[in-house]
């Protein structure tokens, strides 16, 4: 089972994951990042590569799809709470798509390209 992070681990990990587009998720000990693809397929192969990478973890992802943008969400449901394993697969979703555009503020609607072409 996984331990809930110190507070001194988070201190030294969370301030970097939040400049790579990590936000806290309100009334959740956990961490959400939005990622804004080109296209559908490059979303796809994102998802395809982080599946792969979560399986080998064991540690799986809460996320969503729409169209070219993939929503993810990391906490550890074994000990309800952010654990090392979402650090580290935080950085390795991270290094998949370094040219995604990430949506910052989480507060704002999540629009896809179908959305925004349609007006």
């Amino acid at each position: 089972m996984a331990n809930l992070l110190t507070q001194a681990e988070r201190t030294a990990a969370l301030p970097a994951l939040g400049d790579a587009g990590w936000g806290a998720v309100p009334d959740r000990d956990a961490i959400r990042k939005v990622w804004k693809f080109k296209s559908f397929i490059e979303a796809w192969g994102f998802m395809s590569r982080a599946a792969l990478i979560a399986e080998k973890l064991n540690h799986h992802p809460e996320w969503s799809n729409v169209y070219n943008v993939v929503d993810v969400t990391l906490t550890t449901h074994d000990c309800h709470g952010l654990s090392a394993l979402d650090l580290d697969l935080a950085t390795r979703l991270d290094k998949l798509a370094p040219d995604a555009t990430i949506q910052r503020d989480h507060s704002q609607p999540i629009t896809c390209l179908c959305q925004e072409r349609a007006g």
